[in-house]
């Protein structure tokens, strides 16, 4: 038993060197009047992985900064903006990086989530970088069709793994991003 805690210890604190999100900028659609930033911001402050929100009413945009070590759910944030009744027009991850290999129209597991990476080239991610969320609910429709002629893969449609990604089980979340 002590050895399986030791275990999942060190695997933990591995993922954790990997990559750490700390913070993103949201921009929401939708918005109309200050009651309408109020209700988003209220909705994201919710999260429990999320430490604060500064809303930037004029631009419709929110600053999000995590909590430090607090495993970042991507889709909670999309649907606590559409829980509050609005949508993501964009979504832009920072987060410290260390010797993280990516490549364009590679699949990359990022602690415990899978990211699909367009539009990137071969390059190691160290230090401080920001990755925005190219999926269908997270940019406009001219942006989408943009990104999909960037791969063939099946996954960028769905949001899910299948026969096009080898080494991801079938139906894991894939999360899509570019730098």
């Amino acid at each position: 038993m002590k050895k399986t805690l030791l275990f999942v210890a060190i695997m933990l604190a591995v993922v954790q060197l990997n990559a750490q999100f700390t913070k993103a900028t949201l921009q929401a659609t939708g918005l109309t009047c200050a009651m309408c930033s109020n209700a988003i911001n209220k909705a994201l402050q919710a999260k429990p992985f999320i430490q604060s929100v500064k809303s930037d009413i004029k631009n419709s945009s929110f600053s999000i900064v995590f909590k430090e070590d607090a495993a970042v759910d991507i889709d909670e944030i999309k649907k606590a903006v559409e829980d509050a009744g609005f949508g993501v027009g964009s979504l832009k991850m920072t987060g410290n990086f260390k010797d993280v290999k990516i490549g364009n129209d590679a699949h990359v597991e990022i602690g415990d989530r899978h990211f699909h990476f367009l539009n990137a080239g071969e390059q190691t991610l160290n230090g401080e970088q920001t990755v925005t969320i190219v999926e269908k609910d997270f940019l406009t429709a001219k942006q989408f069709r943009k990104f999909s002629e960037s791969t063939k893969m099946k996954c960028f449609q769905s949001g899910k793994s299948g026969s096009c990604c080898p080494g991801v089980a079938a139906g894991t979340r894939i999360y899509h991003v570019t730098i």
